[in-house]
């Protein structure tokens, strides 16, 4: 990659845009190994892993549909029929939880079946996440998109992607979430050079993906929500592999960047990155504790864990 170069201010450029278009579309890439959590990855997609009483993937799905998106494209790799099972019917089970009276049971699974309208590609060869979005191209053609990284569950009343969405509607650019990040960190995120606009709203002047922390310029690391247009596609097929020897995202944005203003959103809300098994089982305590029939029992528990 070519080191950072200064950019002249575009910031009242309107660039090539999308107008008047709301996002109906989203990806969610969900066909990584999983290898942080192995065994217990070995035959489960680490994306069913349960955040206490729900699969990862499903908060993230439900984030999306929080938001209005109707049409969801996840992108898979070989083992993870799971999901696709996981948000299909299952007329069995069904017929058994009716037959039993448990009513609620049965509204929760009808609910996660009749959500949204999900679709479903493989990544046939582990390129890395610019790749994997590029799968969605013929899925996307020319409308403006969400994206989701399901290692991001984002908690908050207003989901982040209605934040993102609302700078959509005002500027109808690609919009990133991003976060401040500790110093030695910026060599695991793509990491922004911001202008600042307004309080948590940035233009992004330049990108570089995974900086050594003394080259990075800044600590605003970008994370899972992403609203983009589909001229990313174009340039997703040029990239060469870059950090990792893979196809990243962050490359084809920094040429997109080029061509349209980019902004970054400092979003709202408490992020759990569930990449890692520490972050795992502190996302695990923290939605656990929402349900008030368990939270008494769990602080007790928790105290006599500490007491030990």
């Amino acid at each position: 990659m070519t080191p950072l170069s200064p950019k002249p201010d575009r910031s009242s450029l309107a660039g090539p845009r999308i107008p008047n278009k709301k996002i109906t579309k989203a990806v969610v890439p969900a066909a990584g190994l999983g290898t942080r959590f192995l065994p217990a990855t070995k035959a489960q997609p680490k994306e069913m892993l349960p955040i206490y009483d729900k699969p990862a993937i499903q908060y993230v799905i439900e984030e999306a549909v929080a938001a209005g998106i109707k049409d969801i494209l996840v992108v898979t790799g070989r083992g993870k029929q799971a999901i696709e099972n996981h948000f299909d019917r299952s007329v069995e089970l069904e017929e058994t939880l009716q037959a039993a009276g448990k009513k609620g049971e049965l509204a929760s699974i009808q609910e996660i079946s009749n959500m949204v309208n999900l679709h479903y590609v493989r990544q046939k060869e582990a390129k890395g996440l610019g790749h994997a979005v590029l799968c969605a191209k013929s899925f996307i053609g020319n409308d403006p998109f969400a994206v989701f990284l399901g290692d991001d569950i984002i908690d908050h009343k207003k989901p982040a992607i209605c934040q993102l969405m609302a700078i959509w509607e005002k500027y109808h650019s690609p919009v990133l979430a991003v976060e401040e990040v500790p110093l030695p960190r910026t060599k695991a995120y793509g990491i922004i050079k911001p202008k600042s606009i307004s309080g948590r709203l940035y233009q992004v002047l330049d990108l570089v993906e995974k900086p050594k922390p003394e080259q990075a310029p800044s600590r605003l690391g970008i994370v899972g929500r992403y609203i983009l247009t589909p001229q990313i596609f174009s340039l997703l097929e040029k990239t060469k592999p870059g950090s990792g020897g893979e196809i990243q995202l962050t490359d084809a944005l920094r040429r997109l960047n080029a061509m349209q203003p980019i902004y970054a959103w400092q979003f709202e809300g408490v992020r759990h990155d569930i990449g890692n098994k520490l972050e795992f089982v502190k996302a695990t305590l923290a939605y656990a504790l929402k349900d008030k029939t368990a939270e008494a029992a769990l602080k007790e528990f928790m105290r006599q864990l500490v007491a030990q």
